[in-house]
């Protein structure tokens, strides 16, 4: 083989153990969509094998995939694989998540959701229901234990697949505990003791309904719990967030905490690449997730001020109306429709990058009011083009690199892969001294006060 090729061709096809945990991946789903069209009973043993089957088969294949090889760099193949570079399987599991994000906001019932008794799918998840907040099923409690499930699996596969990094190790175990911990189990319990549902991390405005008069109401009429989750809320926007943002930037949420971020890190990690470095890309950026966050603040003003005034219109407007269009185009057709179904598609941070409204604050915080920041060695950068590669974001860090320039982006949400992958440390991420953080090293100084010269008179 001529040594030009030896470097170019396509990777092995799966092993034959990899192939054994797809089969029994598969088989798991099968056995799921067999169930929620009511072809095999919704009884808790198949619920157990269904779950094991799905969580054993992911990290089996992770192990099989990680176990063998040395810690370090593992995107070998990326462009030649159908399902992370945009082929037929990419459009399949596109097409797959989409569909299933469309039945799970909007036709509940075929998934089995019965007012006189849970059938199908939902009917599946009954006896862990119950086990857990003493009620039935709801589309959402199914949702919540295969969001849960696989955001722990496919955490695993991260782990192994960056075992060589220790800051990877520490967020993705941070994203998974955080998840089963807060967003998942201590809300059911809160349910069992007859207290408000209340996932303590997920703040205003990615938690839109907070300020909804059913939930005020709900928070004032559940005594001294409810009003705790009601403080505890409001020192989260206002004092708590801001604080950890100064210190640590936005990632001490988007990257540690956040199960929109866990779920894009661990089961979008084959799809970070696909996010476009170009302007256009940044541009649209720009234009879509600000306005949104006005959107977010506007619509919880007009919720706010028919809640304390008991008038329905605000300049003319139905407040009512406005919530109801946020929640349908932002929060869900946005955010799960788009956000994850298009994971095979446009990468793994559609949604933070392009309609959070809670990045976009974040990010107001990070670029102006933030130590936080990743700096670069420009003399050891040999231009690979990784750190850019793998930006879920899609910053070029390349140009910030070869420039040996601090990189200080409102969307940058510090999950680190840049400096995982980069072969010759050049970037770090620090929390340094707010003054400066654009220019701390003498080329980036050097850089950004001379003057510019476009392509055309160079």
């Amino acid at each position: 083989m001529p040594t030009s090729n030896r470097f170019y061709r396509r990777p092995p096809h799966l092993q034959a153990r990899q192939q054994w945990m797809v089969a029994a991946g598969m088989a798991s789903l099968v056995c799921m969509a067999l169930v929620a069209l009511q072809l095999l009973p919704a009884n808790g043993w198949m619920l157990v094998s269904t779950l094991l089957g799905l969580g054993f088969s992911i990290a089996g294949f992770a192990w099989s995939t990680y176990s063998g090889r040395h810690p370090g760099i593992q995107n070998d193949g990326v462009w030649f694989s159908s399902l992370s570079s945009r082929g037929w399987l990419a459009w399949l599991v596109a097409a797959f998540l989409t569909f299933f994000y469309c039945v799970l906001y909007w036709k509940g019932e075929w998934l089995g959701l019965r007012a006189d008794g849970n059938v199908g799918l939902v009917g599946l998840f009954d006896p862990l229901s119950y086990g857990l907040k003493g009620q039935p099923a709801s589309q959402w409690f199914v949702y919540g234990v295969l969001y849960t499930l696989a955001i722990t699996a496919f955490g695993f596969k991260f782990i192994l697949k960056y075992r060589h990094n220790r800051y990877q190790v520490l967020r993705t175990l941070s994203t998974v505990f955080f998840q089963l911990a807060f967003a998942f189990l201590l809300p059911e319990f809160f349910m069992r003791m007859n207290l408000p549902y209340n996932d303590l991390k997920n703040m205003w405005p990615l938690n839109y309904s907070f300020f909804d008069a059913w939930n005020l109401d709900a928070l004032q009429a559940a005594g001294w719990a409810g009003k705790f989750f009601l403080i505890f809320g409001l020192l989260m926007i206002f004092a708590i967030s801001p604080t950890l943002c100064f210190f640590f930037g936005k990632r001490w949420y988007c990257s540690w905490v956040c199960g929109c971020g866990g779920l894009a890190e661990t089961a979008g990690d084959p799809f970070r690449q696909l996010s476009s470095k170009s302007t256009r890309a940044w541009q649209i950026e720009q234009w879509l997730i600000y306005p949104i966050f006005l959107f977010a603040v506007a619509m919880t003003l007009g919720v706010l001020y028919s809640y304390f005034t008991g008038q329905a219109h605000l300049m003319g407007i139905s407040t009512a109306a406005l919530r109801a269009w946020y929640g349908f185009a932002i929060g869900a057709a946005f955010s799960g429709v788009i956000g994850v179904g298009f994971y095979p598609l446009l990468g793994s941070r559609v949604w933070c990058r392009f309609g959070c409204p809670m990045a976009a604050l974040l990010g107001i915080q990070q670029k102006f009011f933030s130590r936080f920041r990743i700096t670069t060695n420009g003399g050891q950068c040999i231009s690979c083009g990784n750190c850019s590669s793998y930006c879920e974001m899609g910053i070029d860090v390349r140009a910030y690199a070869q420039r040996g320039q601090p990189i200080v982006r409102a969307s940058c949400v510090g999950c680190g892969i840049c400096a995982a992958v980069c072969p010759r440390g050049v970037l770090r991420l620090e929390n340094g001294p707010h003054p400066n953080r654009e220019s701390s090293s003498p080329l980036a100084s050097s850089f950004l006060n001379a003057p510019f010269e476009s392509p055309k008179d160079a």
